[in-house]
């Protein structure tokens, strides 16, 4: 901590209790079958620091594979650790090894006692420990393409429109419709499908769907959804591409009319069933063809669907800044952005407090399915970040402690409780 205020900021933070507005955590009975060392803290987002370093992408696999000695496994690790080790990504899982286990390092005096002390722990109400005991999270909002939760009273799961929407053969078009024993002979009886899928996840539980922000060809046309419709149903056509466009300097996705078509329906169905669209924009691969701009249309042709915009667009923070302000019906998620970068977080989120009303962003989102203890070391790096922030504007004169703290309790609970309707 850089001042005494900040400090005082983090540890009041600590008292609340959270919404995790994004994981991707499987029942606890699903992880619990996953073997967790001092490897599989290195896991997931750790993958791009670690390929960019130098490690093969064969050689991450063989490292998170827990069927392989753990000596064996951390040797393909140590030659990158140092490179990675300052970065935000690998800072969570230092952070959770101190926290959950006592070490201050990871290195190769200590990497089998603290899987030992991983294994120890990966036994049935890890979730509750870590989550619910520690990180006083409530609710913690799941993407892993599942309901079955009903053992797991913290997760509470949102479901991939894509699942719906990106159909690219008559076959799954058919199979969707006979998993809810409906039949489909047109693209309007293909549109009550999409709506009977997702009440049947609202009724099972789910609060809210995820999309992409990826380009489209302009406005959804009914009609050239129907013609391509009508090629998949007769047969003149097996599957629709989604690759890009080859010799097209402009277009970075496909042009594909019914998947756009249906995608637009789905947010007429979220308004209907008082159901937020999430957003994935910025981050990953090709960044351009996720920025967040390109939800804009979508924004603006459905003013009464509640849209979650995700990972402050990162890099382009600054748009995505002026899409929160400008749209009622956004609000920004700060998921992930803490372990993308801190710094980066910070500045955004002190440009934000000037362009957006408070009660729309979200503090918090892990973004984690292992280990679960990472969680913790995430949201530690929000609470340091949120602080630093705040603090500047007490001392600047523009708030009270008592005012930041408000603002903090809008952000890491009431703004999502209010844009999923959640029941805590």
């Amino acid at each position: 901590m850089s001042s005494t205020l900040e400090q005082e900021l983090v540890e009041a933070f600590s008292e609340f209790e959270i919404i995790d507005c994004h994981e991707h955590l499987p029942p606890e009975k699903v992880y619990l079958q996953q073997g967790q060392d001092a490897c599989t803290l290195f896991g997931h987002y750790c993958r791009t620091d670690l390929i960019t370093a130098g490690m093969s992408p064969r050689d991450y696999e063989r490292m998170l594979d827990t069927d392989l000695p753990l000596e064996y496994r951390w040797n393909l690790l140590r030659p990158y650790l140092d490179d990675i080790r300052f970065g935000t990504y690998a800072r969570a899982a230092f952070i959770a090894a101190k926290e959950f286990y006592g070490f201050d390092d990871i290195n190769d005096d200590n990497y089998v006692a603290i899987s030992e002390a991983m294994q120890a722990n990966l036994k049935p109400g890890i979730y509750q420990r870590v989550l619910g005991d520690k990180c006083k999270i409530k609710v913690a909002l799941t993407q892993a393409g599942r309901t079955d939760y009903q053992e797991d009273p913290l997760l509470v799961p949102l479901m991939p429109a894509r699942d719906y929407t990106d159909v690219s053969t008559w076959e799954a078009i058919q199979r969707k419709a006979g998993e809810l024993g409906m039949t489909v002979n047109s693209l309007d009886d293909y549109v009550n499908v999409m709506e009977a899928g997702v009440v049947k996840w609202k009724r099972e539980g789910a609060v809210g769907l995820k999309t992409v922000s990826e380009p489209t060809a302009g406005p959804p046309d009914r009609a050239e959804a129907m013609s391509l419709f009508e090629t998949l149903r007769c047969g003149s056509r097996e599957k629709l591409s989604d690759h890009p466009t080859p010799g097209v300097a402009t277009s970075l996705t496909a042009p594909n009319p019914l998947r756009d078509y249906l995608r637009d329906e789905m947010l007429k169905i979220c308004a209907r069933q008082d159901m937020p669209m999430a957003v994935h924009a910025g981050m990953w691969g090709d960044f351009r063809n996720l920025d967040s701009q390109h939800i804009i249309p979508s924004i603006m042709r459905h003013p009464q669907t509640r849209f979650d915009l995700y990972h402050m667009g990162m890099p382009e923070v600054r748009q995505t800044g002026i899409i929160g302000k400008n749209f009622p019906n956004v609000w920004l998620n700060l998921c992930w952005t803490h372990i993308v970068s801190a710094q980066m977080t910070r500045s955004a989120l002190d440009e934000y407090l000037d362009l957006v009303p408070v009660n729309k962003i979200f503090a918090f989102g892990g973004d984690y399915h292992r280990p679960v203890e990472k969680v913790y070391g995430h949201l530690t790096l929000a609470r340091q970040n949120i602080a630093w922030v705040l603090a500047r504007r007490i001392e600047a004169g523009v708030m009270t402690e008592d005012q930041a703290l408000a603002v903090a309790r809008k952000w890491f609970w009431d703004n999502p409780i209010e844009c999923y309707k959640l029941k805590v």
